[in-house]
């Protein structure tokens, strides 16, 4: 098959999920721009602060802005938050002391959280230091084992769910199926704290998973919700309670959130989170056409072309190393940046295996923008996710596309 008739066959397989995508995006665009005249935007707001960063009038409204579009008490969006992992440590934190336990109900989290909690790393991990357990339960059959989660959560402290796939091979959990995961949990534990990593998943449903019953949500500001604008930064959000200790964790008790510059940041942060529903269905629409152009070709991917999605990660398994390298190198060709870069896998840190990362993107490590990384292991899983637009997105694909059909 050539590329011409590949390309048309994927648009037409992809096509049936678009309309539901488009809607999405605009029920998600209509509550931000509901949240942004209720707190009354103005450009008086992007100015930022210095220093200690006291009173920083954008800061403190976008914070109720992502509250408010959300379903959450409060919300903490900070720009040193550096990562997704950092901000899920801060919410992790915030709910646990000595002699707690933390239970994972979606098995081992992702693995640059697995240092933090002690499962693998040189000093042991943060959790060991603190006092602090963990145990999990591990998926049955790639679905959450609800009788396994309700016999572990009676004496758990806090419940960590990851909504997102990471490395793993499974699916991606819906907002529904995480609220039947906090009734169980409700069922024999009504007051320990459930923390979902949201990481990815922003803007993929009319709803996020604290209109489902979760106490904390949590993620990073390069991927979804900022709109691949957001120069840095991450977000806590929930009970208001939890996102104040989430503070005390980020900074310190006493100064929390009060402190925090935004050094002329705010209108990135502000215009990303308002294009944020429309660029995640960008990066939807650029998954939905390589699952199709992929299954044209015999590979396995998933989420399958037909399925519904509730983040914006794709996955297509290889089997190999050389077709993998292959398809990143392809996505590398088709980027904005660094176009002309060979990706190579090298030595992460916070992973156990050498990983390829093919990412030309405006904002260094932006997983909103077209990107592909893949840990080089059996069975050789590529994870491609983003894609500032569609078009964009549709030939950075093809490019990869064309570069297995080269190896053949």
């Amino acid at each position: 098959m050539d590329l011409s008739a590949l390309m048309s066959a994927a648009e037409k397989k992809a096509a049936a999920q678009f309309e539901y995508i488009d809607h999405v995006a605009f029920k998600n665009t209509e509550k931000v721009l509901d949240a942004y005249a209720e707190y009354r935007v103005s450009d008086s707001m992007f100015a930022g602060t210095t220093g200690y960063g006291y009173d920083d009038i954008g800061r403190d409204t976008l914070e109720k802005i992502y509250a408010k579009v959300f379903g959450a008490e409060a919300a903490l969006v900070r720009l040193n938050i550096v990562n997704g992992s950092h901000a899920i440590a801060c919410a992790m934190l915030s709910c646990l002391s000595c002699g707690d336990t933390l239970l994972s109900v979606t098995g081992a989290p992702y693995d640059t959280l697995q240092t933090l909690i002690g499962l693998r790393g040189k000093i042991g991990g943060t959790f060991p230091e603190y006092g602090i357990g963990y145990k999990q339960v591990d998926l049955k059959n790639g679905e959450p084992d609800i009788p396994a989660i309700i016999e572990n959560a009676k004496d758990a402290s806090a419940v960590f769910i990851q909504r997102s796939r990471g490395y793993g091979i499974r699916r991606t959990l819906s907002c529904a199926e995480i609220g039947e995961i906090v009734q169980a949990v409700r069922s024999v534990n009504p007051t320990a704290p459930v923390i979902v990593d949201n990481c990815y998943g922003e803007f993929c449903e009319e709803q996020e998973p604290l209109a489902y019953g979760a106490d904390l949500i949590c993620g990073s500001l390069i991927k979804n919700p900022g709109g691949g604008l957001a120069p840095s930064g991450g977000y806590v959000a929930g009970r208001a309670d939890l996102v104040e200790r989430a503070a005390f964790r980020l900074t310190l008790p006493g100064i929390g959130g009060e402190c925090g510059a935004t050094f002329g940041q705010n209108r990135l942060l502000f215009q990303g989170f308002f294009l944020a529903p429309h660029t995640t269905a960008q990066a939807l629409k650029t998954a939905v056409f390589c699952a199709a152009a992929m299954e044209e070709l015999g590979y396995d991917v998933s989420p399958a072309s037909c399925e519904r999605r509730y983040d914006i990660i794709q996955t297509i398994n290889f089997g190999a190393p050389e077709p993998l390298l292959a398809f990143c190198r392809g996505v590398q060709e088709g980027a904005p940046v660094d176009s002309f870069a060979t990706p190579e896998p090298w030595p992460m840190p916070g992973y156990d295996c050498p990983v390829v990362m093919a990412a030309g993107a405006f904002i260094q490590g932006s997983s909103i923008e077209l990107s592909c990384d893949a840990p080089m292991r059996e069975p050789y899983t590529a994870y491609m996710q983003g894609g500032l637009t569609y078009e964009s997105g549709k030939l950075g694909i093809l490019k990869a596309v064309k570069r297995l059909l080269e190896l053949k």
